[in-house]
């Protein structure tokens, strides 16, 4: 089964154990990263290990928790590569795997219950991505090398 890293901050360490545990329980290989619970650690570090180990091929997918998911997911799109997508609910989740092949998954550990991220990890695992959206994503990439040609 494919590997998937989840790292989180020290405002998601709950959150990512669930996720973990979840992800171990469909048989997914699972590297966790970060903070044992009480430790404080700056989310750009968390987010920067899974998005390096998915850009590099380490893991096939990344799960990412902070307070909100947005500064994971700033920290994450840095990366080369990386196509990570902040979800909110179980529409955001299917749609960030169909429509933008995200390979990073962003969750605010502070607004989602835990229920509802566990949903929106399998949501995202579980949706195809539609060939039709192809040539956005080349775009996207072609913005991390500045190799868009300014319209």
């Amino acid at each position: 089964m494919a590997r998937i890293d989840v790292g989180s901050d020290h405002a998601a360490v709950g959150l990512r154990n669930a996720v973990v545990a979840h992800l171990r329980t469909r048989g997914f290989e699972v590297v966790e990263v970060g903070p044992a619970e009480g430790e404080r650690v700056d989310y750009p570090d968390e987010g920067a290990k899974v998005a390096r180990a998915v850009a590099a091929g380490e893991a096939e997918r990344g799960v990412l928790i902070c307070g909100t998911g947005i500064g994971v997911s700033i920290a994450a799109n840095k990366v080369a590569g990386i196509r990570a997508a902040l979800v909110h609910d179980v529409t955001t989740a299917r749609l960030a795997a169909q429509h933008n092949r995200a390979n990073v998954l962003c969750i605010g550990g502070r607004l989602l219950a835990e229920p509802l991220a566990l949903e929106c990890v399998d949501t995202w695992l579980d949706t195809p991505f539609e060939e039709r959206h192809q040539h956005r994503l080349d775009k996207i990439t072609a913005l991390e090398s500045d190799a868009l040609p300014i319209l």
